[in-house]
């Protein structure tokens, strides 16, 4: 009999591949606002951070220097962190680098070589000098991690050696641009188009992008045109130029320095980062000019008015800037002398412009020619990309995905929309805040979990967080004052001494409220006397007539004064 054979037909398992881990990347700074910019990429047991700039504090953060990111993520998560990659000089990416090391210890930061002089020099004045390793870095250079192959490609901005960064990860391939314009005819290093189109033939995920010029249609103008509109401000100018503009702004201080050798005008410099700026760009070799043209204030007075050209910090209209105490007349050696030509080579930043139009009005009725730049004027070009710029930069990269940064909520939405004008699908773009984060798995980009994000302020160098909560008290100071109640007691009686004695200022006006203060202490009075009657602390009494009184005070007025309790016990 012939034997017959059953053949299994059940599956068998199918084996499965371990799925990578999501790369998370996301800001701690930059998004919905100028400057602080911060970027992290993270994957399992390791983050990179790109870039750790400050924020300028506007008027409205009375007494506060900076504003820099919240540090807790990276605190917490401090031994994944592989490096801080630096894509320029300029201070939104570069000027959080002492605070940050006093936080997060960081083993490397990896700069180019006028970036890294830069970051030597706040690190010396810091103290921080043995606090990391300073790596230069330039567009060839390539650093791997465990995970991470990072690469570098030059682009454009208003200052020499500035970098893209290109992070491949085990999920894609993301690609951050840093500060960036288009410029064809650049007075500096070129623009590595070939790489910038060999990634988008090769594939880009995700594309973090600057979005500060989203809203200014057509291309920037270049540098050189700049440097000709300035030639003939220098050719027309009968007696002193005084140029202000970024000390950061390298290559407009280049220009400066080249025509005022032109056009034989010896060269004052005023302001610390400026010089420090100068100094550091002459070492390097991105400033070329005869040490002769320097002098100092006592040299100048020797010389006629036309030739000599004054270099100088407060483009943004600081009250401390060399400008601004030369517009008011309180600097030291300079007054403004009637047939001086005051120049702003730079655009106020978004919330300087009153500040700046301060300082313009304070040259002018002190006899000065003012000129800032216009369309007719081109004395400044930004170092910022416009529309046609970024889509071309969208155009050659051609990512899968598309996260807008360094820029405010419009800019951010803006820049969006030109994704989707080029192709780019509308599902792919993340407008997003500070502490929002991208999932990255297998070229795929999801929304993740929120990490925290939050501002600091800086009162000085302090970043412990006090100014932040000292900013607050000078902000209801400014808008709705103070009261002060005066509390005379016994506590071993259990009685007061005298009613409660209250005082505002910048509350109400006492003459006008004698009502309302009478009522606050019947009000104070009755509730203390109440408590002491009992068991009771200082802290407690305290409380109770802050209570009592921000209650009352609001019903009343609609306003919430600090109140600050003053007890006065008989011993």
């Amino acid at each position: 009999m012939a034997r017959t054979t059953q053949r299994n037909t059940s599956r068998r398992p199918a084996i499965k591949v371990k799925e990578e881990p999501a790369t998370k990347i996301f800001a701690l700074g930059g998004l919905n606002e100028i400057g602080k910019n911060m970027y992290c990429i993270e994957h399992e047991d390791e983050i990179v951070i790109i870039d750790a700039g400050v924020k300028f504090a506007s008027e409205g953060l009375p007494g506060i220097n900076y504003v820099i990111p919240d540090y807790t993520y990276l605190k917490q998560n401090s031994n994944k962190i592989r490096g801080v990659f630096i894509t320029h000089g300029h201070e939104d990416h570069i000027g959080g680098i002492p605070f940050l090391l006093q936080s997060v210890p960081i083993q490397f930061i990896y700069a180019s070589p006028l970036a890294c002089a830069m970051i030597q020099k706040k690190l010396e004045e810091a103290k921080l000098t043995e606090a990391t390793n300073l790596i230069q870095i330039d567009n060839e250079s390539i650093i791997r991690t465990k995970y991470f192959i990072i690469g570098f490609f030059n682009t454009n901005h208003s200052i020499p050696e500035s970098l893209g960064i290109i992070v491949n990860t085990p999920n894609g391939r993301i690609v951050e641009t840093g500060d960036f314009k288009f410029d064809l005819t650049p007075i500096s290093t070129p623009a590595d188009f070939q790489v910038m189109s060999f990634m988008g033939e090769t594939g880009v995920d995700l594309l973090l992008s600057d979005s500060t010029n989203a809203e200014i249609p057509s291309f920037s103008i270049s540098e050189k045109q700049v440097s000709l509109s300035v030639q003939e401000e220098f050719r027309k100018a009968k007696g002193r130029i005084i140029v202000a503009t970024f000390a950061s702004n390298i290559l407009r201080v280049q220009q400066i320095v080249e025509v005022s050798v032109k056009f034989n005008r010896k060269i004052l410099v005023f302001g610390r980062s400026m010089e420090s700026n100068l100094q550091i760009a002459r070492q390097l070799g991105y400033i070329k000019c005869p040490e002769s043209f320097f002098i100092t204030n006592e040299e100048a007075r020797d010389l006629p008015d036309n030739e000599i050209t004054i270099l100088c910090t407060g483009s943004q209209g600081e009250a401390l800037a060399a400008l601004s105490r030369i517009a008011n007349g309180t600097h030291r050696q300079i007054r403004i002398k009637p047939g001086d030509t005051v120049v702003f080579s730079s655009n106020p930043i978004p919330g300087n412009q009153a500040s700046v139009s301060r300082v313009i009005n304070r040259l002018y009725r002190a006899g000065a020619r003012v000129l800032d730049n216009s369309s007719i004027s081109n004395l400044h070009t930004s170092g910022h990309a416009s529309q046609e710029e970024q889509k071309l930069m969208m155009l050659l990269t051609k990512p899968k995905y598309f996260f807008p940064v360094h820029g405010e909520y419009r800019m951010l939405v803006i820049h969006g929309k030109l994704y989707e004008e080029v192709g780019g699908d509308k599902d792919h773009v993340f407008i997003l805040s500070n502490g929002d984060t991208i999932l990255l798995q297998d070229h795929v980009c999801t929304l993740g979990p929120r990490v925290h994000a939050d501002d600091i302020y800086v009162d000085g160098n302090d970043i412990s967080g006090l100014s932040t909560a000292v900013l607050h008290d000078r902000q209801i100071l400014s808008e709705d004052g103070m009261v002060s109640v005066l509390i005379s007691m016994d506590s071993h009686e259990g009685t007061l001494l005298s009613e409660p004695v209250i005082m505002s200022r910048g509350f109400v006006y006492m003459k006008d409220s004698l009502e309302l203060i009478h009522d606050a202490e019947v009000l104070v009075g009755e509730k203390v006397s109440e408590l002491i009657q009992g068991k009771t602390t200082f802290n407690e009494i305290k409380q109770t007539i802050r209570t009592t009184l921000s209650t009352y005070f609001y019903q009343k007025t609609k306003r919430n004064p600090i109140i600050i309790p003053v007890i006065m016990n008989k011993k």
